[in-house]
């Protein structure tokens, strides 16, 4: 594997990994504020992020690549509304998407298609989280500040169940 692609896969391990301790963080402070439906969400977005971490840390295993783990970087946001955390896990989501995209950029530069074949759920998903994203801050722009429609909203997000992602590895 070339030694540029792996050093990005190797590194983006890590910053899966912050992406848990930061989207728990978000869950933290919606428990604070009784929005249990939040917290879920947010809670289902660690494990996902976990998940991710752990199919990059595989792909690796299974490509004969030593994986070398960092120290995971404690959040540092701080939120002061509701729609703050929301926001914040945009502006994640679409650093995430370019750090994605600069491995696959550095795997394409280096002719390594196995891997451009392994980063394809990654472009996928990242669509699907910036859109995710998005359309939860239009929610809570819409109906957030009026009490009825937090709770509506609440429930709803306290009905997100966590799906494993079945991806096969080389």
């Amino acid at each position: 594997m070339d030694k540029t692609v792996f050093e990005l896969l190797n590194d983006q391990i890590n910053k899966e990994l912050y992406s848990a301790y930061l989207y728990l963080d978000m869950a933290n402070f919606y428990s604070k504020k009784g929005l249990d439906g939040f917290a879920n969400w947010y809670e289902i977005q660690a494990k996902e992020e976990q998940d991710h971490a752990m199919l990059m840390y595989r792909y690796l295993h299974n490509n004969d690549q030593d994986v070398t783990l960092g120290a995971i970087a404690k959040p540092d946001k701080t939120f002061a509304t509701l729609l703050d955390p929301l926001k914040a896990g945009l502006e994640h989501e679409r650093y995430v998407t370019s750090l994605i995209n600069a491995i696959y950029a550095a795997a394409v530069k280096a002719s390594d298609f196995r891997t451009t074949q392994f980063l394809d759920w990654f472009i996928k998903e990242q669509g699907e989280e910036e859109k995710n994203s998005t359309d939860l801050i239009t929610k809570m722009e819409l109906f957030g500040d009026d009490a009825r429609g937090l709770y509506l909203l609440n429930q709803e997000l306290a009905g997100r169940v966590y799906s494993a992602p079945s991806l096969v590895l080389d």
